[in-house]
């Protein structure tokens, strides 16, 4: 990120106090400054001076204690807040805040700050089910506050439901979107495709390519990242799933294609990064084809081709494509744009080992109807996306 952001921590006093350590440690690797606050509490838990030392800063946890610099502590950090975090939250905090109650170093802050607040809860199952502490939980994000909810598992007590403590690396993702420094696509409706898809020869064989879904998962992420509501369709592949992304899995053509139909309505921009199979086997055997001494022929005939259906009946939507070529890039990703009638075509050499299938990276040329084709440098998949959306958002 260009601007350092800083981000306060509240703990309060949880068992799970000691992950927080976690949370601010990945933090600091983003560059983002991190001030902690802890409760009473969370003192009878974590050693403040843990915190200090991760976070560099003073540990402030005694609303009365002497300043070290001529300010009011609950009002300077609540103004040097860029987002504020409270991890873990418990359900005393959560009821405290939801019914305006101010009398902590922590509380006073959160009712003092303009910054976003997050509170990621950890708890017993039975304390976070009880309705007591769910309707002060609706109650705050009525208000606007946010959530990172628990995940279910083996809690502390011993018990087994939902009340575990988030992730440190989810927390960390969603923090670090949330203080992205591009919101310029808040409300905008993202379709993505990513990933290959297959086609079944018999139960046991399919035909695929070496598509990884990197690249689409960037597209998704960065998009979310700008405040875009985001739906990947995805292939078969182990990408991690962005936080915030609306996922819908997928194997073949044919499901790739009623996926995007049912999204493809009610969405603003559509990114087609998927490697989608343009051949299927004529005939699929319902049993195990078994080997034999004789050779194997199998007939391919044409599958959907998804992309062009989408730009025969495009309306308002941005309809974006890529073309992965190993000869002739320009030329081909050119004759791709105008027959499908797509907005954009990113075009990209997949005879380089270091770029395109798999790699972190990428080198592409971004072409459009309108203007000269863009030549981005080699670069992460990330930054690709990052370009790809501000090229695409200054002409919207």
């Amino acid at each position: 990120m260009e601007n350092t952001k800083t981000v306060v921590i509240g703990v309060t006093g949880g068992i799970a106090a000691y992950k927080a350590l976690d949370v601010i440690s990945r933090l600091r690797k983003e560059n983002v400054c991190v001030h902690v606050i802890m409760t009473k509490s969370a003192l009878e838990f974590v050693n403040p001076i843990s915190f200090q030392t991760l976070s560099q800063n003073m540990v402030i946890h005694d609303m009365f204690e002497e300043p070290r610099a001529w300010e009011i502590q609950h009002i300077a950090l609540a103004k040097k807040a860029d987002l504020l975090l409270v991890v873990p939250t418990t359900a005393n905090i959560i009821g405290k805040v939801a019914n305006g109650i101010a009398d902590d170093m922590l509380t006073t802050t959160i009712m003092a700050t303009v910054a976003p607040v997050i509170f990621a809860p950890a708890m017993n199952v039975n304390m976070y089910n009880n309705k007591i502490v769910q309707d002060n939980i609706k109650k705050l994000e009525d208000y606007g506050y946010d959530f990172i909810y628990p995940t279910s598992g083996r809690l502390a007590c011993g018990d087994i439901g939902q009340g575990k403590l988030a992730g440190a690396e989810e927390i960390v993702e969603i923090i670090m979107s949330k203080l992205y420094p591009i919101k310029d696509m808040l409300g905008t409706r993202v379709l993505v495709t990513a990933g290959p898809t297959i086609a079944p020869i018999d139960p046991v064989r399919f035909i695929t390519n070496r598509s990884t879904g990197k690249m689409g998962y960037a597209i998704a992420r960065e998009a979310i990242d700008r405040g875009a509501i985001v739906t990947l369709i995805s292939g078969p592949c182990h990408e991690k799933v962005p936080f915030g992304a609306k996922v819908i899995r997928i194997n073949t053509n044919e499901e790739m294609r009623a996926a995007v139909i049912n999204n493809y309505e009610d969405t603003d921009i559509v990114i087609s990064a998927a490697a989608v199979a343009d051949y299927k086997p004529k005939c699929y055997s319902s049993s195990k084809i078994k080997k034999s001494e004789n050779e194997l022929n199998i007939e391919f005939v044409r599958d959907n081709d998804i992309l062009k259906e989408l730009g025969l009946s495009k309306k308002k939507q941005i309809l974006v494509g890529f073309a992965a070529e190993s000869n002739d890039l320009l030329q081909n990703a050119k004759a791709k744009l105008l027959k499908k009638n797509l907005d954009y075509i990113v075009a990209n050499d997949i005879s380089k080992a270091d770029v395109g299938f798999g790699a972190d990276d990428n080198k592409v040329i971004i072409l459009s109807k309108d203007n000269s084709p863009i030549a981005l440098d080699k670069m992460g998949k990330k930054q690709v996306a990052r370009e790809l959306f501000s090229l695409i958002n200054k002409k919207r």
